[in-house]
């Protein structure tokens, strides 16, 4: 019996992964990537350490339309899977309060043993294929009125044919050559539906003049996003302030749910508390007993030893003191750009994916996997999990034969 032949647009962290699964299935697999190698983005994820899973799970760990698409994928290789197979690869993992790197700190480890794995199992990766356009060709086959399913992908120079095809091509967040939204275009070409892509994990930019003054501070706060005056969600951490407004961890969290309240018209603003660990109400007899201790003080000489220097005459300038130590207004006009983005909220709908296969339920053998799809993740490994776990469950149902 012929091979499957599995062809896999995209060479990120979803598209290796679907390489590997469909071929330890049995498929010939092929993998077209748009730059020259593959696993630019992935070398470049966690500041080129690689946060590339998460043993904790939150409620909201997993966003988009239909959160709960993930489930499926999730169980199908799961986190303690996923380490698994990693080890058994050669990659060591190192656990940091739940948050899972290799033992190297290095991105480039996870991209080369991939590589490693796909070479041993036969993968063909082939570069600077950029797909212009998906052909989907039905012909009768096999039984009386059986289906066979016959992809086509097109480059400028060349075709490539396949029983099945996985649309792994990442999102446009990142300033990684490549991240050009060009899966959206193809999916669409086929009647996917698109939730609308905006940058996510994300700093935001804010209006006011405090930025300049408060520019490169870095201070432990927790941060409170209302959209349209009801309070959506909050965040604690270390922040960032920056010339353009306010990022950090805490903030990229809480990102994806301001530029879409934004996008939907509403209006996006922020309270930051720069004394979480303080209760509003035990503010006045906290900051009394400072004075107490230190009488000839004057009101910015009380906050050092509290804040870093350059944000104390950012805080002493505002009319209520307490209320900018604990509720520190600021409305959001926006995010950055999608090459400031770590990914994306939005993509293609998943109502229109079988989320037990990865099938879309448009075209039999088309499947999709990773970030191209309405999921996002929050920070700490949540967005490479689920590039792995809908990679591996892409791969095994495109290489399954009965599907030909």
């Amino acid at each position: 019996m012929d091979e499957k032949q599995v062809l896999i647009i995209g060479g990120g962290a979803s598209g290796l992964m679907a390489g590997i699964f469909a071929a330890r299935n049995g498929a010939s697999v092929t993998i077209l990537e748009q730059n020259d190698r593959v696993g630019r983005k992935l070398g470049a994820t966690g500041g080129g350490r690689c946060n590339f899973s998460n043993r904790i799970r939150e409620a909201d760990s997993y966003r988009g339309t239909r959160p709960e698409f993930v489930n499926p994928a999730l169980e199908f290789l799961s986190v303690p899977e996923t380490v698994a197979f990693f080890e058994k690869l050669g990659l060591l993992c190192v656990d940091r309060n739940g948050w899972l790197y290799p033992r190297s700190l290095q991105a480039q480890s996870v991209t080369e043993i991939l590589c490693m794995e796909a070479r041993n199992l036969g993968v063909r990766i082939r570069g600077n294929q950029k797909i212009l356009k998906l052909l989907e060709n039905t012909e009768e086959g096999g039984e009386k009125g059986k289906q066979a399913f016959r992809w086509t992908a097109f480059t400028e120079g060349w075709q490539y044919e396949g029983d099945a095809v996985i649309l792994a091509c990442g999102s446009k967040a990142s300033s990684i050559a490549g991240s050009d939204g060009s899966g959206y275009i193809l999916a669409k070409a086929l009647g996917h539906r698109l939730v609308e892509p905006l940058p996510a994990l994300t700093g935001l930019r804010c209006s006011g003049k405090a930025f300049a003054g408060w520019a490169g501070v870095r201070t432990e706060g927790q941060v409170t996003l209302f959209l349209d005056g009801r309070e959506v969600t909050a965040r604690q951490g270390e922040l960032q302030l920056t010339d353009y407004g306010i990022s950090g961890i805490p903030v990229f969290e809480i990102s994806r749910y301001a530029i879409r309240g934004l996008h939907e018209g509403k209006k996006a603003s922020l309270t930051v508390d720069f004394l979480p660990e303080i209760g509003e109400n035990e503010l006045p007899s906290f900051m009394e007993r400072r004075k107490k201790c230190g009488p000839f003080k004057d009101q910015q000489e009380l906050l050092t030893g509290l804040f870093p220097r350059k944000l104390i005459p950012v805080l002493t300038r505002q009319k209520d003191l307490f209320q900018a130590l604990k509720r520190f207004p600021l409305d959001v006009e926006g995010g950055l750009s999608f090459s400031h983005a770590q990914v994306c909220s939005g993509g293609v709908d998943t109502r229109q994916v079988n989320e037990n296969t990865m099938e879309s339920r448009l075209h039999g053998g088309l499947y999709f996997a990773g970030e191209l799809l309405d999921i996002d993740g929050s920070c700490g490994g949540y967005n490479l999990q689920w590039a792995w776990s809908s990679g591996a469950l892409a791969g095994a149902r495109a290489a399954d034969r009965s599907k030909i």
